[in-house]
């Protein structure tokens, strides 16, 4: 009995390597019922990761599953409560983890590691610090995947000290907890403590990968670290990682945001195999620093060879383009095409662009219009927009429409009360502009403070000073920092 059992259960394991959608993963279900197997953990195992882990599956068809188990193991909880955190329904996780400890289920490595980047998901802070508090008790605060995940946890919560003090704890941290403080850094703003992560982490002899790569290229974008990303390119050029893909739309993107939009470009006519992502980001690199009409190009030979099939992120690039090239025909031509012939909705980033553009152009009647015939609620930023353009064409009265609509939302926005108040000025109201003025003063409305800015000013050189080693390949590199991948 037991071997036709076991042979029964071999059977549907073969059968599962076959399943590819989630009708097929139902119809084996059906099968492993019919032939005894219905609490079978290591086939019903197979079921639940399908239903809870695969991007196809079903989490409900998962929890009916799990439910008609009489005595599921640990790994079916895990697999329930990792599954969970994958969904739109994260806080599941810890129902389940409760009804796992009411069965007196001991919770190990994986479950606290699954709640703990739950606990960052929801950016739960008093979660977090009970899981943490559990994983203490249990002993595992010194298991390398649990500390790492408490490192993501912590960086997802915006306490970048706390993660950085976990990280120091480890005696000989590997690549995964390098690139998750790293990570950690650049989510919570602290990007110039992030390349300084990534310095240190070359003293000590750790390779870096893609996702190393990827995540120092992003907080190269942020600072405008131009020569910091200039210094990793050369490295990544002399390593595997110049190929792949995601690489290289990092480069783009830092090139791009750090204004050497030539090199940007020079990076994407590189690359072998560039996907929707990397056009985006070069369409958009391209509208963002004036070059409409090669942005509009590169849109145009996309559709006309279709290399890809645009999303709402391509338009969001073209719109942009129109707006800062003056394209109005053009702007409005994709703002139609956009949702009638690729049946994509606009969001409000879309809009934001149509009203920027048509209020760069003068038409801030159509753009008001624009704004009122939206399915949803318009935001405070395009209203603004609106209202700056308002001031730019002299359009008091439309300015004072869209005042009142400001006031809805943010009533004491001090760039508002400026807006409209030089509004009135340049027109001669100064009753008006007083009065505003008067206003902002009684109502506690402050002009912040300026800012300083300080941007990557020794960047270069401390690349050049803590480069573990280089390159000598005719000495092009003597002077950059170049890694030994």
């Amino acid at each position: 009995m037991r071997g036709t059992i076991f042979h029964k259960a071999q059977r549907v394991m073969t059968l599962f390597k076959q399943c590819t959608t989630m009708k097929e993963v139902m119809q084996l279900h059906a099968h492993i019922t019919h032939n005894g197997l219905d609490q079978n953990l290591c086939v019903l195992g197979k079921v639940i990761s399908f239903c809870s882990v695969s991007e196809l599956g079903d989490m409900d068809y998962a929890v009916s599953v799990f439910n008609s188990i009489e005595t599921p193991d640990g790994f079916l909880w895990n697999t329930m409560i990792r599954g969970f955190g994958k969904t739109n329904k994260p806080e599941m996780a810890f129902e389940f983890y409760k009804r796992m400890q009411e069965k007196e289920k001991v919770a190990d490595n994986f479950t606290l590691s699954f709640l703990l980047k739950v606990s960052g998901k929801l950016g739960s802070t008093m979660l977090g610090k009970q899981i943490h508090c559990t994983t203490l008790k249990h002993g595992f605060e010194s298991h390398v995947f649990v500390r790492n995940t408490l490192i993501h946890m912590y960086g997802m919560f915006g306490d970048a000290k706390t993660a950085l003090h976990l990280f120091e704890e480890m005696p000989s941290p590997n690549l995964v907890a390098w690139n998750t403080i790293i990570d950690s850094h650049v989510y919570c703003g602290k990007c110039n403590e992030a390349l300084d992560l990534f310095l240190r982490m070359l003293k000590s002899g750790i390779e870096p990968d893609e996702a190393t790569v990827v995540v120092t290229l992003s907080a190269c974008s942020t600072l405008g670290a131009l020569d910091f990303g200039r210094g990793l390119h050369s490295c990544i050029a002399y390593s595997g990682l110049g190929n792949i893909v995601t690489v290289s739309n990092s480069l783009i993107d830092m090139y791009a945001k750090c204004g050497a939009v030539e090199e940007a470009f020079q990076t994407f006519n590189k690359m072998e195999g560039k996907n929707i992502v990397s056009y985006n980001t070069m369409i958009l690199g391209l509208a963002t620093h004036g070059y409409a009409d090669k942005s509009l190009e590169l849109f145009s030979k996309m559709l006309k060879e279709k290399l890809q099939r645009p999303d709402g992120v391509t338009f969001l690039g073209v719109l942009c383009a129109c707006s800062h090239g003056g394209m109005v025909d053009e702007g409005r031509r994709y703002f139609e095409i956009m949702s009638k012939e690729y049946q994509i909705q606009p969001t409000m980033k879309h809009y934001g662009c149509m009203v920027d553009m048509l209020g760069r152009a003068g038409f801030v009647e159509e753009a008001y219009g624009l704004i009122r015939s939206m399915p949803v609620k318009c935001n405070a930023i395009v209203w603004r927009t609106l209202l700056a353009a308002c001031r730019v064409h002299g359009e008091v009265e439309l300015g004072e429409k869209v005042r009142s609509h400001l006031m809805e939302l943010e009533p004491d926005h001090s760039s508002d009360y400026v807006l409209l108040a030089n509004m009135y000025a340049s027109l001669g109201q100064w009753n008006e502009t007083m009065r505003l003025r008067r206003s902002m003063k009684n109502r506690g409305v402050q002009k912040p403070e300026p800012g300083n800015s300080l941007i990557g000013t020794d960047l270069h050189m401390r690349f050049k000073m803590d480069s573990t080693e280089a390159y000598s390949e005719e000495k092009k590199c003597s002077n950059s920092l170049v890694l030994s991948f």
